[in-house]
């Protein structure tokens, strides 16, 4: 099961201040805007997303049709198409895309220690 690029979603108090310490760590802006509250940061092929009350819990991101550079590939699982093997191997989903529907979606859960994991498609 390929789940695409792999990040983590940080939820963060200040964005300026975690800006500064990732930075500090090797990590540059990759994308997002910081005005808006959330920036997306590289470190050779590692990524975190930096989120400014959005939400409460730090995310396990995923996404399909993306690589690590946030490249569409040409060839990649649908987020439904891995919806549908998980709920079939009895995943619980906490959300889920609708499966009538194409291109961007998501679908969401929580591992056994209630940390959550988002499998967000952009493409």
């Amino acid at each position: 099961m390929e789940l695409g690029a792999f990040s983590v979603s940080l939820a963060v108090k200040d964005i300026a201040a975690s800006r500064a310490f990732y930075e500090k760590l090797g990590f540059t802006v990759f994308g997002g805007k910081q005005e808006q509250k959330w920036l997306i940061m590289k470190n050779g092929p590692h990524v975190i997303g930096l989120f400014q009350g959005m939400f409460d819990k730090n995310i396990l991101t995923f996404n399909p049709g993306w690589d690590q550079d946030a490249k569409p590939l040409a060839k990649f699982t649908d987020v439904r198409e891995l919806q549908r093997a998980l709920k079939e191997r009895g995943v619980a989903l906490t959300t889920e895309a609708d499966e009538s529907t194409k291109g961007p979606a998501s679908f969401a859960l929580l591992d056994p220690d209630g940390n959550p994991v988002l499998v967000d498609q952009h493409v």
